[in-house]
């Protein structure tokens, strides 16, 4: 009872810093962005569709990953806010970095700054997953139950309408200035909103907990893990469509070579198609992440998966740079499906103590999908071409929608597992 008092009591002020906190995070990410510019800047090191599609997949398995392994740690916290601070510095510290390898590529070549450039995404992607277990339970401790959806969605959308101003500009500072200062300019920007963010989270106002009283030892942890697995049928079938989604996803990670080798595309364009995309999550976090808390979140992943399908059918038969819009506002349904009702779905799963166990099992499970799935795709597009990649997620995106309509259930409905 106190718990929820200190909820509520909290709740308008945790909102607004929130907020501001993804605003200024968004923008950051829009002048950095894992989908365009970054992948932009690589191919200026390489032209290689393995090792560029390789991107979105470290900084996906870098989330993933650790949070399976962190879940027993988190799960004994009162507070989860030191460990969220202490882990998101080094989530922002890399984009430092990418500024400097903008300088080594000019001054030394690609030799050095591609090496260079692929450490600083795997050090920014562990840190991200060491950092997401113990934010998810955070916000799942100071956001009421009813709001998860509305709540994932808002601060989603806030970040998406900062990304997408800042992403364009982004494509006119790349047009606009010579090399280093080009991308070094836009990273340095990145750190900067990046930075503000980081002073909102700190302002986070969270109640201490009541310590939990499970056994420190990994046995223990592994023990309920496996537990969970065992019992929950419909979380094994939301971890298999979580699985199987990766490959219905698998043309994304290329859309940017595809259009660079394709149309010619320029820096500019690719900056608004960053903006199409970011705008696309803006509107479709606000409203995805309503309607799930109205009629179910589980409708919500359906919409994403279809809307994967959509983006690798238009993508598939596209004849000129313009037709990439569609396919990055499809894409950006599914990425809100996938991330923001995907949070907001999981963290509906299990009680408050085994909470942190079902978000590790539902990321840190589907990193071999997360980094084979690029694997194969960029080795199928050097080898055979973007088009079979596309053919492959179209096919892939059927079978996760029939996976979702026939066997995964809302976990709100299906009742606790026995």
């Amino acid at each position: 009872m106190n718990m929820k008092f200190e909820q509520r009591k909290n709740l308008k002020f945790n909102l607004a810093i929130s907020m501001l906190d993804a605003a200024f995070f968004g923008m950051g990410l829009g002048f950095g962005s894992f989908g365009t510019i970054i992948p932009l800047f690589f191919t200026k090191m390489t032209d290689s569709a393995l090792l560029i599609g390789l991107i979105p997949a470290i900084h996906a398995v870098g989330w993933q990953v650790p949070q399976l392994f962190t879940a027993g740690w988190v799960s004994r916290m009162a507070r989860y806010k030191p460990a969220v601070m202490q882990m998101t510095l080094h989530e922002r510290l890399p984009f430092l970095g990418f500024a400097v390898s903008a300088w080594l590529l000019y001054q030394y070549g690609a030799w050095v700054a591609l090496p260079l450039a692929f450490l600083l995404l795997v050090w920014q992607g562990v840190a991200a997953g060491l950092t997401a277990n113990p934010w998810q339970s955070m916000i799942a401790k100071i956001i009421p139950q009813e709001n998860h959806g509305t709540f994932f969605g808002a601060q989603a959308a806030i970040a998406n309408i900062l990304m997408s101003g800042a992403a364009i500009i982004a494509g006119y500072l790349l047009e606009s200035l010579d090399a280093p200062f080009d991308f070094g300019s836009v990273f340095l920007l990145t750190f900067f909103g990046m930075a503000i963010s980081y002073g909102f989270l700190a302002m986070t106002r969270e109640s201490v907990s009541e310590r939990r009283e499970y056994p420190d030892s990994s046995g223990h942890f592994w023990q309920l893990a496996r537990q969970i697995l065992q019992r929950d049928v419909n979380f094994r079938w939301f971890l298999a469509y979580r699985i199987l989604f990766q490959f219905a996803s698998m043309g994304f990670s290329f859309y940017i070579l595809y259009s660079v080798r394709q149309f010619s595309m320029d820096s500019v364009t690719a900056g608004y198609l960053t903006a199409t995309l970011t705008i696309t999550q803006t509107v479709a976090n606000v409203a995805m992440g309503w309607l799930g808390d109205k009629i179910g979140h589980h409708a919500m992943l359906v919409l994403g998966t279809v809307s994967s399908v959509f983006s690798a059918v238009v993508a598939f038969y596209a004849p000129t740079i313009y037709w990439m819009y569609p396919v990055f506002i499809f894409a950006g349904l599914a990425n809100v499906a996938f991330w923001t009702i995907g949070i907001a779905m999981t963290v509906r799963f299990g009680e408050d103590g085994e909470r942190p166990v079902y978000i590790g099992l539902a990321n840190t499970l589907v990193a071999p999908a997360s980094i084979g799935a690029p694997i194969l795709g960029g080795w199928i597009a050097d080898q055979i071409g973007f088009g079979t990649v596309y053919q492959i997620s179209i096919v892939s995106g059927i079978l996760t929608t029939g996976l979702l309509l026939f066997l995964v259930k809302n976990p709100a409905l299906a009742g606790r597992p026995k």
